[in-house]
């Protein structure tokens, strides 16, 4: 099972991922941030102290396909959080086609995976059109990533507020 778990900052769907992930005895957690900064350095060992120390974790900001293909096994439970920091790293990448080439590589590995995916990403398309270049083209590659990943996964689940509100598959 594919699962899509969106949401805004500080909704919940970090939480809501773990929470599903803490069903399974076999969990790998894969991070996509990288410490750039102080406080992202912060939001990082507060993700790091509240999950389960028998968790695996592979800090992965850029080849996500190649690890999810690496790491899937019946019965396991992969946690990739998150999608949009991943997408902000390729689209800062020297490599102007890296993006692409991991985006479809990501759509191509999806489907033929085994064990369960989790995959956390921030719906950021819901507010004021950025002005700026880049930013556009940042919120514009995440909405299609999103809409591409809403086909290839069986569930998708939209989180408010710590609520979950499941937009397509089985109810959590």
């Amino acid at each position: 099972m594919r699962s899509l778990i969106l949401g805004g900052a500080r909704s919940g769907k970090s939480a809501l991922a773990e929470r599903l992930a803490s069903s399974f005895d076999e969990v790998v957690y894969i991070a996509t941030a990288q410490a750039l900064d102080g406080e992202m350095s912060e939001r990082i060992a507060h993700h790091r102290a509240r999950r389960p120390a028998q968790w695996a974790c592979i800090e992965e900001p850029f080849a996500l396909a190649d690890t999810l293909r690496a790491q899937a096994a019946p019965g396991r439970c992969l946690l990739v959080d998150c999608l949009t920091l991943w997408l902000s790293n390729l689209l800062g990448a020297a490599d102007e086609g890296v993006w692409e080439r991991e985006r479809s590589a990501l759509l191509s590995a999806l489907p033929g995976l085994d064990g369960t995916v989790l995959l956390v990403s921030n719906e950021v398309g819901l507010g004021v059109i950025p002005m700026g270049e880049l930013t556009r083209r940042y919120v514009d590659e995440a909405g299609r990533l999103h809409q591409a990943l809403g086909q290839v996964c069986e569930r998708v689940v939209f989180v408010a507020a710590g609520l979950p509100l499941v937009l397509k598959g089985p109810a959590l």
